[in-house]
């Protein structure tokens, strides 16, 4: 049974039971077999009308996302009412949560697939003190690239308004306003997608689906563009001169002078997976990266690879990792390339063994280099702050690991325990806690967190990120607390040796906004200053604070792509140049409706597609999303450089703009149209505009419940 069915109090709805269960859900669709029905049976039987898939789903009481301390991503809190007409999924999470990062690809997925019926709304319900604060919520939703609303439910009372009772949890609310369910944990898209698909096919025979596509103002946008983009990790190479930085939400790495030169990008900042030079190379998030001889290991963590990067021939590799997530429990697989990880964040290498913070199994892997062997080296998979045996021992979200001058110890920062962990390099030994807490019942470690120095058991800390060795003591990065703490290794005593637990940029009095890693040489500490896009630079002996600025780095350039529309359901439109014709240009009419304006927050956005293999338009102008220019009366203007050469072609023109209600906190709706446009260049041709008029957007349904 998927759904528990349960009443909790307060709630004027119950939980439906075992309706995502394969016995009471219709087949996906097979492949003709001897037993399957002729086609005309088929036939008829998709013109019958769609059963209810939640025949006991209940209206939701009005108000019930009510209580927020904010909205993000959107011009204004939003309630059910307003979404009527559309599938709606809350998605209740914790930005700390490496299981609510898993589900985002699933939400992602989705989205676009159901991108006119269906609306994901993240409800922000804080596990630690720092996520309550909605700037930092906001930080966290442009790392992950979030574009759907979120609110900030900082005082848990949505989450208890739908008896929510883990991170993560998605509830399902139906195009009338009525809950049809919640699931807990991750990995559910087949179920979800199947799910939500039913409702779609129900409500749209019923009439009571709304599909005109909502848009929602985007808080990134009003971000400016920086050289580095949320880096997580630092790597020096001192005999080298030189220091390497995950520019993690530009998906690359960055080789530098310890003096600031540029000396490489290692990435073409698009995200994805591609092997090949440094130009060409994609990552998905980076975060640690190690250097053995002159080859570079990076914990490519949202791609869940190992990547290897040859630092003389410039080219990146797949060292392990299928590209999917891997799952608790799995059998490990025969060969590096075979074997699915799970959200590797850091990495540390002794004698030829490369240790792995693996943060989605709560575990600590290790590979040793030159075999095809790779495999959980600490930790049970039970996310808690356990020491013991390694077999035995536990972790919770490992996220920097590294290992002491004599290679007997790994020291490691568990996230989610905000604990700050021991690992010995020989598998005999025992894990133990060196600051923080441990060994506390049911899990309890997990939530025993704070701002507080003391000696081991009794320091508190917040989420820390990042650690480093200096002079024979342990730096932490006390993320959530904003903070730098140093712990004697002698006597496990903590102190706080920079930042105020105030996020902040200031250099006098020094102030950090989540700093992610650490690294250290020559008496200065290096910090990710994570959430300030920055890398600082701190003496230890007199803490003193300098940006280090990388010469000449610019961020990546990268045109979004774009998919291309049915050319089958386009407006036909022709075009004929004279062969002198530098450029086409098209205006395109929008019709906005009446009691609608555009808005500037949703500029209209066009994208450009060759049917076949031409030689009018450079390539560069093909398969990207593009803004377009407005006019002074309204209309739509693209235009499109021409090579010179003469010929014909075939292309598909696709635009879209946000039209909203008049009052300026209305909700804004998207249109959409495309064109199939054969061009051709001859001498006879004209150099007149194409003009072109949008279709009249659709009105949004009146939904009403039934009686």
């Amino acid at each position: 049974m998927i759904f528990s069915c349960r009443q909790r109090s307060g709630l004027l709805f119950a939980l439906l039971c075992g309706v995502f269960l394969c016995g009471s859900c219709h087949a996906l669709p097979q492949q003709n077999s001897p037993a399957d029905p002729p086609a005309d049976a088929q036939a008829a039987a998709a013109d019958e009308k769609a059963e209810n898939p939640f025949p006991r789903a209940v209206e939701i009481p009005a108000g019930i996302m009510d209580g927020g301390a904010g909205w993000m991503n959107t011009a204004r809190p939003l309630s059910l009412e307003d979404l009527r007409g559309k599938v709606v999924l809350l998605d209740f999470w914790t930005y700390c949560c490496i299981n609510c990062m898993h589900i985002l690809p699933d939400l992602k997925y989705l989205e676009e697939k159901y991108a006119d019926q269906l609306v994901v709304i993240g409800v922000h319900s804080a596990k630690f003190d720092n996520e309550k604060d909605s700037d930092a919520i906001r930080q966290a939703m442009m790392r992950y690239e979030i574009h759907h609303p979120v609110v900030n439910d900082n005082e848990m009372l949505i989450w208890r308004k739908f008896g929510v009772r883990a991170w993560p949890t998605v509830a399902l609310i139906d195009p009338q306003g009525r809950f049809c369910g919640s699931q807990s944990g991750e990995g559910h898209r087949e179920l979800l997608d199947a799910v939500i698909g039913r409702l779609v096919d129900y409500h749209r025979q019923q009439g009571t689906l709304d599909e005109t596509p909502l848009m929602f103002r985007q808080d990134a946008d009003a971000q400016q563009p920086t050289a580095l983009r949320y880096p997580g990790k630092i790597c020096l190479d001192t005999s080298g001169s030189r220091v390497f930085i995950t520019d993690s939400n530009h998906h690359r790495i960055i080789v530098a002078g310890l003096d600031g030169s540029l000396q490489g990008v290692i990435g073409s900042g698009r995200e994805g997976y591609r092997d090949g030079g440094f130009a060409e190379a994609e990552f998905s998030r980076p975060q640690g990266t190690v250097l053995i001889g002159d080859t570079l290991y990076v914990a490519d963590t949202e791609n869940h690879m190992i990547r290897s990067i040859s630092l003389a021939d410039q080219q990146v590799a797949t060292l392990a990792g299928t590209g999917l997530q891997g799952r608790p429990g799995m059998p490990p697989a025969a060969t590096l390339r075979e074997t699915d990880l799970n959200s590797p964040w850091s990495l540390a290498h002794y004698n030829g063994v490369l240790y792995i913070a693996m943060a989605g199994p709560h575990q600590i892997w290790s590979h040793q280099l030159g075999t095809q062997q790779i495999g959980v080296y600490a930790g049970s998979g039970r996310e808690d702050v356990v020491n013991g045996a390694l077999a035995t021992s536990a972790f919770a979200q490992p996220s920097e690991i590294i290992v002491d001058a004599a290679g007997e110890f790994l020291y490691l920062v568990d996230s989610e325990g905000s604990s700050i962990r021991r690992v010995p390099t020989n598998p005999d030994g025992e894990v133990t806690t060196i600051a923080g807490t441990s060994e506390l019942p049911r899990g309890q470690s997990l939530f025993a967190f704070g701002d507080q120095d003391g000696v081991g058991a009794d320091a508190r800390f917040q989420h820390p990120l990042g650690i480093a060795l200096a002079d024979g003591a342990l730096i932490v990065a006390d993320s959530y607390n904003h903070k730098l703490r140093r712990i004697n290794a002698e006597t496990s005593e903590v102190t706080t040796i920079a930042g105020d637990g105030q996020a902040g940029s200031e250099l006098e009095p020094l102030r950090f906004s989540e700093p992610g890693g650490l690294a250290f040489s020559d008496g200065v500490l290096w910090v990710a200053d994570t959430n300030n896009h920055r890398i600082l630079k701190i003496s230890m002996a007199t803490g003193a604070a300098e940006e280090f600025t990388v010469n000449g780095l610019q961020p990546p350039v990268v045109v979004p792509r774009a998919a291309l529309p049915d050319p089958a359901d386009a407006i036909l439109v022709t075009a004929q140049l004279r062969k002198q014709a530098e450029q086409l240009e098209l205006y395109i009419d929008p019709r906005i409706p009446e009691g609608f304006k555009l808005n500037a927050d949703f500029p209209t956005m066009w994208s450009l597609f060759a049917l076949d293999e031409q030689t009018l338009v450079a390539p560069e102008w093909l398969n990207s999303r593009r803004p377009a220019e407005l006019t002074a009366e309204g209309q739509l203007k693209i235009t499109l450089p021409l090579t010179g050469q003469q010929g014909g072609a075939v292309f598909v023109l696709e635009a879209s703009y946000g039209y909203c209600d008049q009052g300026d906190q209305g909700l804004c709706r998207q249109a959409n149209a495309h064109w199939k446009i054969p061009v051709s260049i001859a001498d006879e041709g004209t150099v007149e505009p194409i003009r072109l008029l949008f279709p009249a957007p659709v009105l949004p349904l009146q939904i009403d419940l039934p009686e």
